[in-house]
């Protein structure tokens, strides 16, 4: 997550002097993302899991989307909560347990400098999943989102 700092910082577009983030990048927007699935939380705990990375990693302040110097933006556009990974058989082959499963989620994501009027990093899809025990999905979501964050912050770096 501390990596989304980076990101916002640059994304490619800026150098560094001494490490820290472009002079200009002090508050940044999470706007919600648009959501394309059936699950209306996800719009909220995308927000969440972006809004606590660029304010308790980054230190930037939050901010309106009119007075941001960045806005972090996207689209939410599949959510497979369900994908199954490993199977047991029960006595004599009758039953069969899904014993993992997978959360899958598919967004694009954008991170725009609105002082400088340019994207810093875009990806239009981005897959991200996490593995849990049924019946506790909620896992599963919350180890996707860190990984999103995770992808953010690594695809804006290697645009440098």
């Amino acid at each position: 997550m501390a990596a989304l700092a980076v990101a916002l910082a640059g994304g490619g577009c800026y150098g560094f002097a001494g490490g820290g983030l472009p002079p200009h990048i002090k508050t940044v927007a999470i706007l919600p993302f648009d959501n394309l699935t059936p699950e209306p939380l996800l719009t909220q705990e995308v927000a969440d899991a972006l809004r606590e990375a660029v304010q308790g990693r980054l230190g930037l302040r939050p901010s309106s989307e009119a007075t941001a110097d960045a806005v972090v933006r996207g689209t939410i556009t599949r959510y497979e909560p369900d994908i199954p990974l490993s199977f047991q058989t029960g006595e004599l082959g009758r039953n069969v347990e899904v014993t993992a499963r997978r959360v899958q989620l598919t967004l694009r994501v954008e991170i725009y400098d609105q002082r400088e009027g340019r994207t810093l990093w875009t990806r239009e899809s981005m897959i991200v999943d996490g593995e849990y025990q049924p019946p506790d999905e909620g896992s599963g979501r919350r180890k996707a989102l860190e990984k999103l964050v995770t992808d953010i912050v690594d695809g804006a770096q290697s645009q440098w």
